[in-house]
C-alpha cells in the first residue's frame, strides 16, 4: 500500500460574495476529488490547537502527525533548515518578507499594499536581499536569501520575547500598530527603515516599476523561532516518506523530520507553478520506493491572501485535473494499491485574506476498499458527517492505519 497526501494549502473557505454565497470548494469543478469523496471517508479535522496561531507551520506539522504543543519552536527555523542555514543553540531566526508598502514619507504612516511584492521572482528577490545583507549584516544579525519573497534573518544570541505581525495578516492596513514590539524592536524597526532606502534605488525595483509590477520597498521580519527538534518521520510511522513543495517552510519540515525533500523545476508556490512536474515527481517518488508522499501546493493559500476568488477556484480545479486525476490514473494503470488523503491545512478565506483556525474537511480514499457516501467534497458536507478529529495530529495515524 502506498500513501499520498494532497495538501491544498488554505483551500477551505467561507461563503464568497463573488460566487453568490458559495465557497470555493462548492463552485470549483473537481470531479476526481468529488469521486474520491463519494467513495471514501469524509470528515472534519482540527489542525490548529487552541491557543496557537493558524499558520501553515503549525497546521502542516499537525497534518504530518506532529503534536505542535510538544515540537513547535517557530516557523522560521524550519525555513532555515530548508535554506541550509545551520543554527546555533542560541540563534533566533525570523522569516523576512520583501513587501510593498505605500509611499508616505513617514515609515509609520505606511500601508501594507502587498505582502509578497507582487510575487517577486526568486532571481530578482535574491539580488535585493543580498543588497540588504551587504548593508545591514552585523556580527549578530545576518540575512539569507530564500525563495520568491520569503527570506531569512538570523539573530545570534537573540530573544523570542518579541511581537511580530505576519504581513499577510495586515493586507491593505496601516502598519503603525503592527510594527515590531519587545526585545530588539528598535533594532528591527531601524533595519526596516534602512531597507527602504536601500531598495528604493535598486535597478531591480526600477525595472519592476517600469513594467507595472509592485516593487519590493521594505523588509518585514516575523515568525521568530529557535532550533527545531522533530522526531524522524520514518521512525515515528514506519514508512519511508518524501515531500514535494515549492516553499521553504514545508521543505524545512521534511528535512527536520528526515524525509526526502524533492525539488521540482518551475515550482513556484502560486498559480503559475509546474503542476505537471509536481504530479510526476510524486509518481516517480512512489515508483522509486517511497511508501509515503506529501504533495503540498501553495497556490490556493496565496490566492486567498490576495482576495482573488477566481484564481483560487482555478487553483483547486487544477489540483483536481492535473494532480489528483493524474496520480489516480497512473497508479491504477500500474495496479498499485494506494490510499490518498486530500485536505487543506487551514482555511484562508477570501473575505479575510488571512488564515483562520476553523476545522477543515478531509477525504481519505482507499483504492482497495471503496465506500459509498455519495457526498461531494465541501465544507458543509464535511460538517454533515459524524466524523470529527479534534486532535489533528492523530489523523496521520488514522490514515496510515497505525
Amino acid at each position: 500500500m502506498k500513501y499520498i497526501v494532497i495538501l491544498g494549502d488554505g483551500m477551505a473557505d467561507y461563503p464568497v460574495d463573488f460566487f453568490d454565497g458559495k465557497t470555493i470548494l462548492e463552485v470549483a469543478k473537481k470531479p476526481t476529488i468529488d469521486y474520491m469523496c463519494a467513495h471514501g471517508e469524509l470528515g472534519m479535522v482540527k489542525t490548529v490547537q487552541d491557543g496557537m496561531k493558524p499558520g501553515s507551520d503549525v497546521a502542516n506539522l499537525s497534518v504530518m502527525g506532529y503534536d505542535t504543543r510538544e515540537c513547535y519552536s517557530g516557523r522560521s527555523p524550519l525555513e532555515a533548515a530548508s535554506i541550509g542555514v545551520e543554527m546555533k543553540d542560541d540563534d533566533v531566526t525570523f522569516r523576512t518578507n520583501l513587501v510593498t508598502l505605500s509611499d508616505e514619507e513617514n515609515y509609520e504612516d505606511k500601508t501594507m499594499l502587498d505582502y509578497s511584492a507582487g510575487e517577486i521572482t526568486t532571481e530578482e528577490a535574491n539580488e535585493l536581499i543580498n543588497a540588504v545583507a551587504e548593508e545591514l549584516n552585523t556580527d549578530k544579525i545576518k540575512f539569507y536569501a530564500g525563495i520568491s519573497y520569503r527570506h531569512l534573518c538570523v539573530w545570534n544570541g537573540g530573544s523570542t520575547n518579541v511581537d511580530m505581525t505576519p504581513p499577510h495578516d495586515i493586507s491593505d492596513k496601516k502598519i503603525a500598530d503592527h510594527l515590531p514590539k519587545g526585545d530588539g524592536a528598535d533594532v528591527f524597526l531601524e533595519m526596516m527603515k534602512k531597507s527602504e532606502k536601500i531598495l528604493k534605488e535598486h535597478p531591480v525595483n526600477k525595472a519592476r516599476a517600469a513594467a507595472g509590477k509592485n516593487p519590493a520597498t521594505s523588509i518585514w521580519p516575523w515568525g521568530e523561532g529557535t532550533k527545531p527538534q522533530l522526531e524522524n518521520f520514518e521512525k515515528k510511522f514506519g514508512v519511508k516518506g518524501s515531500v514535494i513543495s515549492a516553499v521553504d517552510l514545508i521543505k524545512g519540515i521534511a528535512k527536520c523530520a528526515g524525509m526526502n525533500s524533492i525539488d521540482v523545476e518551475g515550482a513556484t508556490g502560486n498559480c503559475e507553478t509546474n503542476w505537471d512536474g509536481k504530479a510526476q515527481a510524486a509518481l516517480d517518488a512512489i515508483l522509486d520506493g517511497s511508501d509515503f508522499v506529501y504533495l503540498h501546493m501553495e497556490a490556493p493559500d496565496e490566492m486567498g491572501h490576495q482576495g482573488a476568488p477566481e484564481k483560487k477556484k482555478f487553483a483547486v480545479e487544477t489540483i483536481d485535473a492535473k494532480v489528483v486525476k493524474f496520480l489516480k490514473d497512473e497508479l491504477e494503470k500500474r495496479g498499485i494499491d494506494y490510499k490518498m488523503l486530500i485536505m487543506p491545512d487551514h482555511p484562508t478565506p477570501i473575505s479575510l485574506k488571512t488564515h483562520v483556525s476553523d476545522p477543515v474537511p478531509y477525504v481519505i480514499y482507499d483504492s482497495t476498499k471503496e465506500l459509498d457516501t455519495g457526498l461531494s467534497y465541501t465544507e458543509e458536507n464535511g460538517k454533515k458527517t459524524s466524523l470529527y478529529i479534534e486532535k489533528g495530529y492523530t489523523l496521520m495515524n488514522h490514515f496510515l492505519d497505525k
